[in-house]
């Protein structure tokens, strides 16, 4: 069997040798999964990263960052409910709860999906050694809360002239 050098975290088994034949031209893989080589039936084969088991401490910390996102996740959605089920309602704007408090209980649910998305993402990094993604959410949260918190000065502002 002949090994074809790629690159690091991947391997290609090129196949049995042909007699009298080169052998066969040498692929680059840009992303994985992408064909390379020749298979046992001297088909293309699929090339795929090499994963390995990392550092314990690595995937805790993966876990933990995990878990700080669905703290937040869930403060942004009692955040929400308590707005807009316990806060007395604004004078002249009957509306403004809702304005404020719906978008933190949906930036809660989003931060909790997305939140499992990262994990998954920096944990198969992890394992091939590949860069870690970078993670949208700080973006994200830091948009929507000075979006809400904009939209909640309008309100106040709103009520006090009426």
């Amino acid at each position: 069997m002949i090994r074809v050098s790629a690159p690091r975290g991947w391997r290609v088994d090129a196949g049995p040798p042909v007699s009298g034949s080169s052998p066969p031209p040498r692929e680059e893989p840009s992303e994985p999964g992408r064909r390379i080589g020749a298979g046992a039936e001297g088909g293309p084969e699929i090339a795929e990263p090499e994963e390995t088991e990392p550092d314990a401490r690595f995937t805790l910390a993966n876990q933990r960052t995990f878990l700080a996102w669905n703290r937040t996740a869930l403060a942004l959605v009692a955040a929400g409910l308590a707005i807009v089920q316990l806060l007395k309602p604004f004078a002249g704007v009957p509306w403004g709860r809702h304005l404020i408090g719906i978008p933190l209980i949906v930036l809660g649910a989003g931060t909790a999906a997305e939140s499992y998305r990262e994990w998954m993402r920096t944990q198969t990094a992890l394992r091939r050694s590949d860069p870690l993604p970078r993670s949208v959410l700080p973006l994200v949260l830091a948009a929507t809360i000075t979006l809400v918190a904009v939209l909640a000065a309008m309100v106040l502002l709103i009520s006090v002239t009426r």
